[in-house]
């Protein structure tokens, strides 16, 4: 298997990962599709989403891949009055990393990354590891250590 970027800077930092490889289906990049190719619960698999400030500021998203973000919640979180999700032709610039291999741990710069609350209801979750075709199943708290996130409330509510 392919060591990742992602996966050296877990080794670096002595955080224990499962990599996972996958075949990527360029027609459906979705966590949902992943999660099946894996024969895991998507409510484990999250996926990275990017998003700018009125300020200019860009932060860091991770949400199980069922779930939307929820743009007001995540505003308050990164202390913006509103955000946009950054469009996809910015993202590797700004993050080294491709759509559907986006991976909040080792991006370009080091933005502020917000973590699901709800990650702490599993002893392990996946993030992309930095590549189309791969994850990586870490415990939430590793993740939280080696990209400084927050966990916080990120997702739309049923009665939102």
């Amino acid at each position: 298997m392919l060591k990742t970027n992602v996966m050296r800077l877990l080794d670096r930092a002595h955080l224990p990962y499962t990599p996972h490889e996958y075949q990527v289906d360029e027609n459906d990049l979705s966590g949902e599709h992943t999660a099946g190719l894996l024969g895991l619960d998507p409510a484990i698999l999250f996926k990275t989403l990017v998003a700018r400030g009125e300020k200019g500021r860009v932060g860091v998203f991770c949400i199980p891949c069922r779930e939307e973000l929820d743009l007001k919640k995540a505003a308050r979180a990164f202390g913006e009055k509103k955000l946009e999700m950054v469009h996809v032709r910015e993202l590797k610039d700004l993050t080294g990393y491709v759509r559907g291999g986006c991976s909040p741990i080792g991006m370009k710069k080091p933005y502020p990354v917000f973590l699901d609350e709800s990650c702490s209801s599993h002893p392990a979750i996946l993030v992309s590891a930095g590549a189309r075709g791969f994850m990586v199943e870490l415990r939430p708290q590793d993740l939280m250590t080696i990209t400084h996130a927050t966990p916080t409330p990120l997702t739309r509510d049923s009665e939102d």
